[in-house]
């Protein structure tokens, strides 16, 4: 708001705030949310400097002439209105494009060892990445920071050894809290990750040369891959891959979710996969195909007229 208008908060009027609002909106072309949260935002700071507790009124006046003002209200404030307010392009992949996703990736690490170029490690570290964010539809600072203790073992499927659960300890805070842990299991459909881990545990990372590192996923200077990073080159490999540019990699975590849903889990168990705290945000989260939206009707259907043939 102060680059933006170039003057201070006790210079601020109405307009300049409606004027932000709209250069965001549509010059930037924020998501919703970001917007309100930019709106929200500039409402606690005004709401701060103009309450008379602090000083602040007095202290512009007297040495200013002019205090500031609160110049957002429920009139000029965008409304939290619908549920989904992401980005329309943002969805889960195909099968078919999950398929695609990661046959790039593989032909990827492939080419470049071939022709002895230098990269082959971080390419394999970046589609296991990928593939981990997907299995056990992680966030992308959720990935980044997996530690090796965090990955778990679960006795009820001891053949997935210390792969059978990760323990996701900077899950997405709520309200501003802290980061929220949750333990992710490794389902029986997505169990082909136990073997892309092991690999990349046994042949990769060591020759990152990270013994001490307590991260799964590092850099050459060893250190934590950055969150930003991860999302980058996700959209880097899609467009690589002739995929849909829209996608990104939130859209692995919508992937995941609605995969288990036609998968015919529970939704109260996609909702403590996912980690959330009410079952509508998983209901977001979620968007069956058609093919399986067709499979549940034939299914019905079938029931349907089977029991009218026992009746008649």
């Amino acid at each position: 708001m102060h680059v933006h208008t170039n003057s201070y908060p006790w210079q601020w009027t109405a307009a300049d705030y409606v004027d932000f609002s709209a250069y965001l909106g549509s010059t930037v072309r924020v998501a919703y949310s970001t917007l309100r949260g930019y709106q929200i935002s500039i409402r606690l700071f005004l709401e701060y400097i103009t309450d008379s507790r602090y000083g602040w009124i007095a202290a512009c006046t007297k040495r200013f002439g002019r205090a500031p003002e609160q110049l957002a209200d429920e009139w000029n404030t965008t409304r939290h209105s619908a549920e989904f307010e992401a980005r329309p392009g943002r969805r889960p992949l195909t099968f078919d494009e999950v398929q695609s996703l990661f046959d790039y990736l593989d032909d990827r690490v492939r080419a470049i060892r071939q022709h002895g170029k230098k990269g082959a490690l971080a390419a394999f570290r970046d589609a296991v990445i990928f593939k981990v964010a997907y299995a056990y539809g992680l966030r992308r600072r959720e990935v980044a920071r997996l530690e090796l203790p965090d990955l778990r073992h679960n006795p009820a499927v001891r053949q997935y050894g210390t792969i059978g659960a990760i323990h996701v300890r900077h899950g997405k805070g709520a309200r501003g809290g802290p980061p929220r842990r949750r333990i992710v299991l490794t389902v029986p459909e997505f169990d082909w990750v136990v073997d892309t881990i092991v690999q990349y545990l046994e042949e990769v990372r060591p020759r990152f040369g990270a013994a001490n590192h307590p991260g799964l996923f590092v850099t050459e200077r060893l250190g934590f891959v950055a969150p930003v990073y991860i999302g980058t080159r996700f959209g880097e490999v899609v467009c690589e891959a002739g995929l849909d540019k829209e996608l990104e990699l939130h859209c692995l975590r919508h992937t995941y979710s609605t995969h288990l849903a036609e998968f015919g889990y529970d939704p109260l168990f996609i909702q403590e996969q996912l980690g959330h705290t009410y079952a509508a945000s998983t209901a977001i989260y979620t968007h069956v195909s058609n093919d399986f939206k067709n499979q549940q009707i034939k299914r019905a259907l079938s029931h349907l007229y089977s029991e009218t043939g026992k009746r008649s």
